[in-house]
């Protein structure tokens, strides 16, 4: 380090020297004991000056290399402390406030690549098990001998699987739509009824056949992304009716106040397992009792739909009998600029 390289140091180093020395000159003109008295302070305070001059660009110096330690990841972990008092207290402050956002990136990056990993393999997981029954399917479909009962049966089973998968991967698009933050959900207001009418509708006829019962009973307006919100309220729906014996019964409360619009959901079925409860939002999670068509993912993409839109939901256990679902989606109120 050499700090007589900046420009400013030599500048102003050469100005107090001048000073130093026209000072003495005068000194030693009016009286020569004042001119050697003048001569031994202004030395002292050049030295001063310059030794002060030195300290500083020293701890610059090595404030610097300590930055440049941390921008590289060769120490994250490095403390500022050191540097928290006099003038470079403000840096320190603000360069700390650096320092930790990055070690918060860093540690959000590993956070990232750990989840990704888990996810690919839960993904890749999932895509296997109906690709191996598909290809075991074909392997029966090219018997020579096969009946025609026999080929139907298979068929209608391969149709199944491929049914299972496209709709897995369309899954997985919308929630990395969600992950990624470029879904765009519009505002749109319809009843309450229409809400929970759409989002029934696809699940009506494996209810008839299960037997089962569906109670709705809705008061109000629902404002927000209907066809998004109509999938999150669906898959809730469709995990309720899975998870209900034959002739049970499925009841949806939905209502509209001053602050919320909420929407009950609840079923007459096993429940949630007390292990369970804790991840049933989780991706990919799958509860002992979920079946062999169950990819563990409805509930979480409901959750980030729901989120997503200034909503909360919570999943519980009845008093009675079954799980209980509630949703809420807090409504915005404008006071001039302010959004509440």
């Amino acid at each position: 380090m050499n700090f007589l390289r900046n420009n400013e140091v030599v500048k102003t180093l050469y100005l107090q020297i001048f000073i130093s020395v026209s000072a003495i000159v005068v000194a030693f003109i009016w009286d020569k004991r004042f001119g050697v008295f003048t001569f031994v302070v202004t030395t002292l305070l050049l030295l001063i000056s310059i030794v002060s001059t030195y300290m500083r660009y020293r701890r610059i110096y090595e404030l610097s290399a300590d930055v440049d330690r941390i921008l590289h990841g060769n120490d994250i972990n490095l403390s500022l402390n050191k540097y928290h008092e006099g003038e470079f207290a403000i840096l320190q402050s603000e360069i700390h406030k650096m320092t930790l956002r990055l070690r918060e990136q860093r540690q959000q990056l590993e956070d990232d690549k750990c989840y990704l990993a888990n996810a690919l393999a839960d993904i890749s997981h999932q895509v296997r098990t109906p690709l191996t029954s598909i290809n075991l399917l074909v392997d029966l479909l090219s018997e020579p001998d096969i009946t025609d009962e026999r080929r139907m049966k298979l068929t209608h089973e391969l149709m199944a699987l491929i049914s299972r998968i496209d709709w897995l991967i369309t899954t997985l698009l919308k929630i990395s739509k969600l992950d990624a933050g470029t879904v765009q959900f519009k505002q749109e207001t319809i009843s309450l009824h229409n809400l929970i009418c759409k989002a029934t509708d696809p699940l009506l006829i494996p209810i008839e056949i299960r037997e089962q019962n569906l109670y709705v009973e809705t008061n109000g307006n629902f404002t927000g992304d209907v066809s998004w919100t109509v999938e999150a309220i669906c898959n809730i729906v469709k995990n309720c009716m899975e998870h209900t014996p034959n002739g049970g019964e499925i009841r949806i409360t939905a209502s509209e106040n001053l602050l919320f619009t909420e929407i009950t959901i609840s079923d007459s079925g096993t429940g949630i397992g007390k292990e369970d409860l804790p991840h049933i939002f989780d991706r990919f999670y799958k509860s002992k009792n979920a079946g062999d068509k169950n990819f563990g993912i409805g509930l979480s993409i409901a959750r980030m739909i729901i989120t997503n839109q200034n909503g909360v939901i919570k999943a519980e256990n009845n008093a009675t009998k079954g799980a209980l679902f509630t949703i809420r989606f807090y409504k915005e109120y404008s006071y001039g600029n302010i959004k509440s």
